[in-house]
C-alpha cells in the first residue's frame, strides 16, 4: 500500500509538472516578423499587434511583401502571421496555401469587409449622374468621369493590379461598358486618397475603389450597386465578370509552428478581434492625421489599452 502511494504521489508530481510547463511556458526570443502591404489600415495594424507582442515581451520584425505571395511566405516559415486577411481578395491564396500545409487560421475580426468601387458622396448629392449608386446609370454618363488621360472614356481608378488583377476590367467587359470606360490602375493606395482630394476640392466626378473598413467610412463614401456577387461569376472562375463584390470576413492567418514557438503571443494573436471602428480609428491616423504608420500604432495603444489589453490576458 506505501508502494502503491508513493508511485501515485510520484505520477501526480511528474503530471502537475508537466501541466505547469504547460502553463507558464515562455515565447521563443525568435522573432516574430510581421508583414507590412500597401494600405494604411494594414500597416498600421501590423505595428499596433506588433507593439502589443512587445509589450508582452516578444521582439518583432516587420517585412514588406507581396499581397497575395505572403500566404506561401507564411506557410514556408519565413513569415509568421498575416493580420488582414480580407475574403474577396485574398481568400482563394489564403486556402490554397492552407490546402498544402503550414498555414493554419487564426481567426476571424468582427469586421466585416466590402472592396468595390465608388464614388464620393458629394457626387450623388450634386447629381452628376443621375440614377447612381446603381451601376446602369454609368451608360449614360462616362463624361463625367473623364480625365486628361482616359482617351474620351470614363474612368476607374482601381488600386495596385497586385491587389485584384484584371478583375475590373473585366468586369466593365462583363457590364459592356468597355466601350465607355476605361481602367487606369494606382500605383499605392495613397494615390487614390490623394484623387479623392483633389476630385473633392474641384467638385468633380470620380470614380475609385475603396474599402470598408477604412477611414473614408466617416468621409462619406457611396459603393456602386453591381449585379450581385455569386459563386462562378469570376473570369477566373468560368463566368464573365459581370458581378459586384461580395460583403465577407477578415481573418488573420499564421504559420502552424507560431502556438508552439510563441504560445503566450499566439494565444493573444488568437483572440484580437478589431471591429470596424478601431480599423477605421487606425487608418484615419494616418490619412487624416498625417501621422506615421509607427506613430499611428502608437498613438491608437496609448488610447484604447481597454480594447487590446484583453487579448493579452
Amino acid at each position: 500500500m506505501k508502494n502503491l502511494t508513493r508511485n501515485f504521489a510520484v505520477a501526480l508530481s511528474v503530471t502537475l509538472a508537466s501541466v505547469s510547463g504547460q502553463a507558464f511556458a515562455e515565447d521563443s526570443s525568435k522573432p516574430i516578423v510581421i508583414p507590412t502591404h500597401n494600405w494604411s489600415s494594414q500597416v498600421v495594424m501590423a505595428y499596433v499587434i506588433g507593439g502589443i507582442f512587445e509589450n508582452m515581451g516578444n521582439n518583432v520584425e516587420y517585412v514588406p511583401a507581396d499581397t497575395q505571395a505572403v500566404y506561401e511566405a507564411i506557410r514556408n516559415g519565413d513569415v509568421t502571421i498575416s493580420h488582414e486577411v480580407w475574403q474577396s481578395t485574398f481568400g482563394a491564396s489564403f486556402y490554397n496555401a492552407m490546402a498544402k500545409g503550414g498555414i493554419i487560421d487564426a481567426g476571424t475580426h468582427a469586421a466585416m469587409t466590402l472592396e468595390e468601387m465608388g464614388v464620393p458622396q458629394y457626387v450623388i448629392d450634386d447629381n452628376l449622374c443621375p440614377g447612381l449608386p446603381n451601376w446602369e446609370a454609368l451608360a449614360n454618363c462616362p463624361e463625367v468621369f473623364a480625365t486628361a488621360d482616359s482617351g474620351g472614356k470614363g474612368r476607374w481608378l482601381e488600386g495596385p493590379q497586385s491587389w485584384h488583377g484584371e478583375q475590373m476590367p473585366q468586369r466593365l467587359a462583363g457590364l459592356g461598358l468597355d466601350d465607355k470606360y476605361m481602367v487606369k490602375f494606382a500605383g499605392s493606395a495613397d494615390a487614390l486618397w490623394a484623387e479623392l482630394e483633389s476630385a473633392k476640392k474641384e467638385r468633380r466626378g470620380v470614380i475609385t475603389f475603396n474599402w470598408t473598413p477604412n477611414f473614408t467610412d466617416a468621409e462619406g463614401f457611396v459603393f456602386i450597386e453591381f449585379p450581385e456577387f455569386f459563386q462562378g461569376c469570376r473570369v477566373g472562375d468560368g463566368g464573365d465578370g459581370a458581378c459586384g463584390s461580395p460583403k465577407g470576413w477578415l481573418k488573420k492567418a499564421a504559420n502552424y509552428k507560431f502556438p508552439k514557438t510563441h504560445p503566450a503571443a499566439y494565444t493573444a494573436f488568437s483572440k484580437i478581434s478589431f471591429t470596424s471602428t478601431d480599423i477605421g480609428q487606425m487608418a484615419a491616423l494616418v490619412d487624416v492625421d498625417k501621422m506615421s504608420h509607427q506613430d499611428a500604432a502608437k498613438s491608437w495603444l496609448a488610447a484604447h489599452e481597454d480594447v487590446w489589453k484583453p487579448f493579452t490576458e
